[in-house]
């Protein structure tokens, strides 16, 4: 079993996530696999290692101590690939896609450390959730960090950070709102094809409000171009309102120049996520990447 370490990457996964199902969808495989594999663990060594429970799995006492053995078997496997990684040196560019919030306002400040984690020049394309994907399945691109799940077949899906959606304007604007205040502003509105325009659709519908009855000044098409109209915008009258990423404007309203609201006892939130090609799923360049992603604190 130890010459296949694929079977205790799998036991390791079920442990850290507690879930069958989790590990499941962290190694983008089926849960009957993971249930498989652990199975083939507990015939080889002739114990029980893993039960189920109602609210997770806990471990036999042969189960605890499998996960030390493996825990110190994976971290030399680790130190192991990156010595590989430098035999290999290979000479590629790494090309990341990203959703405009993500691409323009977050991976910028952490592309240069991810050079350093593969020693190779790292490149960034920018566009909607959907346009990423499409280049993740043609091969164009190594990973992909959208905003949106677009979920398909042949891509591993990783939860990353979650996100809030807040509205914001250049105009002091209560920071507590109730569904009627969002009829006294004029909007700037993303385009239908944008993730958070359908997001925050959905939410306003949930809550009663009715869109059409705002008084949509402009559509845009990405992110940047609404902080900027926001930002440009007649500072006295009606203010002039959006929803956008809170990772978007966090610095204008740490210095004063926008501000953020939030509808009453409502909070708008939704998760990024890596994807990368399952194909891919035992590349050292890809486990350095997003294992890297993963333990940032954005």
């Amino acid at each position: 079993m130890l010459k296949d370490f694929a079977k205790l990457q799998t036991f390791l996964t079920v442990v850290k996530e507690k879930s069958f199902s989790k590990a499941s969808a962290k190694l983008g495989i089926s849960q009957p696999a993971v249930t498989q594999q652990i199975k083939f663990i507990e015939d080889y060594l002739d114990t029980k290692v893993v039960e189920r429970k109602k609210n997770g799995i806990r471990l036999t006492k042969e189960g605890e101590d499998l996960f030390r053995i493996a825990t110190r078997l994976e971290k030399a496997i680790l130190n192991s690939e990156k010595e590989l990684l430098k035999i290999i040196n290979k000479d590629f560019t790494f090309v990341m896609g990203a959703s405009y919030a993500i691409g323009n306002y977050i991976l910028p400040s952490y592309i240069g450390a991810i050079k350093d984690k593969i020693d190779n020049e790292v490149h960034m394309q920018v566009a909607l959730s959907a346009e990423i994907i499409e280049q993740l399945e043609d091969k164009k691109i190594d990973i992909a960090l959208i905003e949106s799940p677009v979920f398909h077949d042949g891509i591993i899906y990783r939860e990353w950070v979650e996100d809030e959606l807040v509205m914001f304007s250049n105009q002091p604007i209560p920071k507590n709102l109730r569904k009627e205040d969002l009829y006294k502003f004029d909007w700037i509105c993303r385009d239908e094809n944008s993730h958070t325009r359908k997001l925050t659709s959905e939410v306003f519908e949930e809550i009663g409000v009715e869109c059409s009855s705002f008084n949509v000044i402009g559509v845009v098409a990405s992110t940047t171009a609404i902080k900027e109209s926001i930002a440009h915008a007649p500072k006295s009258g009606r203010p002039v309102v959006s929803v956008v990423s809170r990772h978007v404007i966090s610095n204008e309203i740490e210095n004063g120049t926008l501000y953020e609201a939030r509808i009453k006892n409502y909070k708008i939130t939704r998760k990024f996520y890596i994807a990368y090609s399952k194909e891919r799923k035992h590349d050292a360049f890809i486990d350095n990447v997003v294992n890297f992603l993963l333990s940032i604190k954005v």
